[in-house]
């Protein structure tokens, strides 16, 4: 009785572990980058930040809710990174906007990071290209 217990709590553990390796999808290694080689950026809404890495790599970030001051002539993203000098998910953005000078930083919400494909990249029209 006690050894089919056993072989029950082990295929419940089995289940359990497997279950979670299913919900953390992997990273793709191109979906990372260096901080250093964040580049420029442009916002075509308030909901929508597009940046350009590396020269040639772009990727959007979408926020969590609006952040009107993206829109302002002179709005100036403010971001602070802790620990690695990688950016590889929405969770690694620290990212405030400041409508200018003396202006105070408010903070926005990185939800979703999607690296852009080559076409995708090309498709962007000159108010969405950082």
């Amino acid at each position: 009785m006690k050894l089919r217990h056993s072989a029950y709590a082990a295929a419940f553990l089995l289940t359990l572990s497997s279950a979670g390796a299913v919900a953390q999808p992997a990273k793709p290694a191109d979906q990372c980058f260096f901080t250093s080689q964040f580049e420029n950026w442009r916002a075509p809404d308030a909901r929508t930040i597009n940046i350009r890495v590396r020269g040639n790599q772009y990727y959007r970030l979408g926020l969590g809710s609006e952040c009107r001051a993206l829109l302002d002539p002179g709005a100036r993203l403010v971001t602070t990174f802790r620990g690695a000098s990688t950016i590889c998910s929405p969770l690694d953005w620290d990212l405030k906007v400041s409508s200018g000078i003396g202006s105070p930083a408010i903070p926005c919400f990185v939800r979703t990071m999607t690296r852009l494909t080559p076409d995708e990249a090309k498709a962007l029209t000159p108010k969405q290209r950082p």
